[in-house]
């Protein structure tokens, strides 16, 4: 990994108090949703992207979500936890993803597509595993923002920017500029803030699932397939399905259920211009 990138993640300050006290709450089983609330609402940005989140059409609630509750009553507290940290991670690394050809809205968008995609799909194979994905396949991509910003610094950005607009394998992109993969730079990321090892160990490996120890591999191989079908430059075009379908059939995976979701987030897509 280039020094720059060690040094990047190395310099990044601690997370917020707000994120320490939401997953104090989420890790005490006593705790519930008004507890939860409570903290979050101490948080006026927190609550802004909360609510914003709650009324995009991605979740289709139906009705507009007004107050801090009823999003966390809406979401559960393991989405809430997701989408305050994703959020609060974003403004804490000041994203600038110019040299991936999209905006930093754009960047969010496509992570929130990646974790409804998880969430549609591996719902319907264990509920369990489906909350530890969820996390990891809204969080995954965020490496790519430290090497946007190493790759800015190199003034590389224009001919990265290039060859990420024409590749099928962004991890390739990236390891010719940086040594690295996103994945790697994210798990390093987490590891820093001292997530637990299960949670850095899957997404390491989410470029190069084949190579993940025997207790990641699932999560590893999941959370590639659906940066597969998603990844930042051409999410959901036919080739990246074709090519999520090809890997998730490789893996063993029963295609009937993938095909559920990510039809369902065409429909998303479609009906809603995202």
């Amino acid at each position: 990994m280039k020094s720059s990138i060690v040094e990047s993640i190395k310099s990044l300050p601690p997370l917020s108090k707000t994120i320490a006290d939401i997953d104090r709450v989420f890790a005490d089983k006593e705790a519930g949703v008004s507890d939860l609330t409570k903290v979050i609402e101490h948080d006026p940005m927190i609550v802004a992207n909360l609510l914003k989140t709650a009324n995009s059409p991605l979740y289709g609630f139906g009705r507009e979500i007004k107050n801090v509750g009823q999003a966390v009553s809406l979401f559960g507290m393991s989405m809430t936890r997701t989408i305050a940290l994703g959020n609060a991670l974003r403004k804490l690394l000041n994203v600038d993803m110019q040299p991936y050809g999209i905006t930093s809205e754009r960047f969010a968008e496509i992570s929130s597509l990646q974790a409804t995609m998880m969430n549609r799909w591996y719902g319907k194979i264990d509920k369990k595993k489906a909350e530890k994905l969820y996390l990891a396949a809204f969080l995954q991509e965020t490496g790519k923002i430290l090497i946007a910003s190493d790759v800015i610094k190199e003034d590389e950005d224009v001919s990265f920017k290039s060859e990420i607009e024409m590749s099928n394998n962004l991890a390739q992109v990236e390891k010719s500029y940086v040594g690295v993969t996103s994945a790697e730079v994210t798990a390093e990321v987490f590891e820093h803030w001292g997530f637990d090892k299960e949670f850095v160990e899957m997404i390491r490996f989410a470029d190069e699932p084949a190579s993940a120890p025997d207790e990641v591999k699932e999560y590893a191989m999941a959370l590639h397939i659906v940066k597969t079908a998603l990844p930042i430059n051409k999410p959901l075009s036919e080739q990246a399905i074709n090519f999520a379908l090809r890997k998730a059939r490789d893996a063993g995976y029963n295609h009937e259920a993938i095909e559920d979701a990510i039809d369902d987030m065409l429909d998303i897509i479609e009906e809603e211009g995202l």
